[in-house]
């Protein structure tokens, strides 16, 4: 199975868009699952559901970080070429899909309001882009990765 099959998968099972893709790399981050989901859990519904930043891009930032990233604050040219990387996932995920925004991803959806996430019913699955928009962000990684 892909990552990106994986990161679709997730999301139906009933984690959040940040979790699938994060769960769909632990073969690649070494994260087991308990910890992926935890340190994803707060960016679904583009943060806490917020639906600023799409969760499935916050979850495939994060692998990069996690895989391509930079810890050593004195090194500018690995901080610059990261965010390099980071603008190109961005730019590659936006050229695909229009926005990395989770509200305009989900603009002509019809969602339910208010701090709650939404119950997993056939009908939320049928009507949402969340689950293709997980394995997109999967693919675009496997591309850069």
């Amino acid at each position: 199975m892909t990552h990106g099959e994986r990161a679709e998968q997730n999301f139906r099972r009933g984690y959040n868009c940040a979790q699938s893709v994060m769960l769909a790399f632990g073969d690649v981050t070494g994260l087991d699952d308990r910890t992926a989901a935890m340190l994803s859990s707060s960016f679904g519904g583009g943060m806490g559901r917020l639906r600023e930043v799409c969760g499935a891009v916050s979850g495939a930032l994060t692998v990069l970080g996690l895989v391509q990233g930079y810890a050593d604050p004195d090194d500018p040219d690995a901080k610059k070429a990261h965010y390099h990387r980071v603008q190109e996932f961005a730019k590659r995920f936006r050229e695909k899909n229009g926005s990395i925004i989770c509200r305009e991803l989900l603009s002509g959806v019809q969602t339910v309001g208010g701090s709650d996430p939404e119950q997993r019913t056939e009908s939320y699955y049928k009507k949402r882009p969340c689950p293709a928009l997980c394995r997109c962000a999967a693919e675009i990684l496997d591309e850069m990765i």
